[in-house]
C-alpha cells in the first residue's frame, strides 16, 4: 500500500480591511464659492469678493478635486468687483463734470 504524505493545514480565509481613501481637500474652494455667494448681498464691503477672488485662485491651484466651486467663485466675485469698478467709474466721472461745469459758471 501506499501511503500519501499528508495535507498542509487549512488555514481560515483571510479578512482584509482597507480604510477609505481620505476626501480630496476642498476647503479654500468651497469657502470661495461661499464668500462669492455671500457678497451678492454683502458685495459693498468689497473685501469679501476680494477675498474670495483671492481663494478661488488658490483653491483651483491646490486643489483640483474642488475646481467647479473655485471657478464658480472667481467668477461671482469677479463680476461683483467689475460692478464695483464701473460704479466707481461712474462716480469719478459725475463728479469730474460736476466740477468742471461749477467752475465754468463762477463768475471771475
Amino acid at each position: 500500500m501506499t501511503t500519501q504524505p499528508p495535507s498542509p493545514p487549512q488555514l481560515p480565509p483571510q479578512i482584509v480591511v482597507t480604510a477609505a481613501p481620505p476626501a480630496p481637500p476642498r476647503g479654500l474652494s468651497i469657502t470661495s464659492m461661499v464668500l462669492a455667494l455671500v457678497s451678492i448681498v454683502f458685495g459693498f464691503t468689497f473685501l469679501l469678493p476680494l477675498l474670495s477672488l483671492i481663494l478661488g485662485f488658490v483653491g483651483l491651484k491646490k486643489e483640483p478635486a474642488g475646481r467647479g466651486m473655485a471657478i464658480t467663485g472667481i467668477v461671482i466675485s469677479g463680476l461683483i468687483l467689475l460692478v464695483w469698478v464701473a460704479v466707481v467709474a461712474v462716480i469719478v466721472v459725475i463728479g469730474l463734470a460736476a466740477a468742471a461745469s461749477a467752475g465754468a459758471s463762477q463768475p471771475l
